[in-house]
């Protein structure tokens, strides 16, 4: 641990006077301005014993064999290493020069509705934006026609200026921007009156977003330098859609499956039938095998959603489910009479098996919530 008052050249029991003295007078001697670049650790030591010394609290544990310093830490008083450099260094904004006045300009992002059938197909859509283009008039240079950036009279171009400030180290030269040119090095003397000086004006374009198959809510698909024009015509930003997919009436989707339900009446379940059903693709055979049951799932192969990025589609699954007559004519109950006692079951015996709800109920809970 380096003896902080050796450091100084203080008296163990010198004064806060004293202390700070000896402080500014190899303050302003280490300073890497003065003695150069080789004395800043120099300069770093001497600040570091004056953050102790300075502080009562920190002298009196240093006193008793600590060292409350901390590397990079304070100069007393809440004036850290940081703020030194920054007040003898101007933060660093001079070493940038000035800024430049065309920068890029945002991002913007756009809701974009879409159908079930878009999602699984994909769709091309042209849409109608309002954003930020480059000035007509003068062409992103924020002038009048005929007229020039000027270079700024008060920094010279160089978008910062130097002001002498009073310290405890004595005069120091700080950097700040220029207000008259708000640190861009020039003026715009006689500005465009169509964008005011901005460079850009608003206006309404159409862009054209091709959808892929697979999308769906949420997925954002990226238009690159689509978006708003920077100030004095910088480049654009980009340009994002988001998805949103609306409700079918018909159909659920679970990833790149659909899932729907056939009502069909008892007989046909018995029996066995062909229904036609209306798909995303047209009209398609549902083929109902004799003694087609309650829950019972028929799968349509490659029905579904088209797979993003990868090809092929999702299946479209049919849940059959089993229409029972509640209201029956007194002929009707006769013949279903006559087919229990043919069946034997006039007198059916029941028989109780574990509870399993069907694969769509359990689909159908979930998404919503139950």
């Amino acid at each position: 641990m380096s003896d902080y008052y050796d450091v100084l050249g203080v008296a163990k029991d010198a004064s806060q006077e004293q202390i700070k003295k000896a402080y500014r007078k190899l303050a302003r001697e280490f300073h890497p301005d003065v003695a150069g670049p080789g004395a800043e650790d120099k300069f770093k030591d001497v600040g570091r014993a004056y953050e102790v010394l300075s502080n009562a609290e920190k002298r009196r544990s240093y006193d008793m064999g600590n060292d409350p310093s901390a590397p990079g830490g304070g100069m007393g008083g809440g004036f850290g290493f940081q703020d030194i450099f920054e007040t003898f260094f101007g933060g660093g904004q001079a070493q940038r020069g000035p800024i430049p006045r065309a920068r890029r300009g945002q991002d913007a992002l756009i809701r974009l509705d879409i159908d079930l059938a878009d999602a699984a197909f994909g769709v091309r859509r042209e849409i109608q934006v309002d954003t930020a283009v480059v000035c007509g008039t003068c062409s992103g240079s924020c002038c009048r026609p005929g007229t020039s950036p000027r270079t700024c009279d008060v920094c010279n171009g160089r978008g910062t200026v130097q002001k002498v400030a009073r310290s405890f180290l004595g005069q120091v030269m700080t950097t700040a921007p220029c207000a008259a040119c708000q640190g861009f090095g020039t003026t715009i003397p006689e500005p465009c009156a169509e964008c005011a000086g901005e460079g850009r004006v608003r206006s309404r374009r159409t862009v054209v977003v091709e959808v892929p198959a697979g999308v769906e809510t949420g997925n954002r698909i990226k238009l690159t330098s689509q978006g708003e024009v920077g100030p004095a015509g910088g480049p654009a930003g980009d340009l994002y859609f988001e998805i949103r997919e609306r409700k079918h009436e018909m159909f659920l989707r679970r990833g790149d499956d659909l899932h729907a339900t056939l009502e069909v009446p008892m007989t046909a379940a018995a029996l066995g039938t062909v229904i036609e059903l209306e798909t995303l693709d047209g009209l398609e055979s549902v083929d109902l095998r004799p003694g087609t049951q309650p829950g019972q799932i028929i799968t349509l192969k490659g029905l579904g959603i088209g797979h993003l990025h990868v090809g092929g589609r999702g299946d479209l699954n049919v849940h059959v489910e089993i229409q029972i007559p509640t209201a029956l004519s007194e002929e009707q109950s006769d013949l279903l009479r006559q087919l229990s006692v043919l069946r034997g079951e006039e007198r059916p015996e029941g028989r109780v098996s574990a509870a399993h709800p069907g694969v769509f109920t359990r689909l159908r809970d979930k998404l919503s919530g139950r």
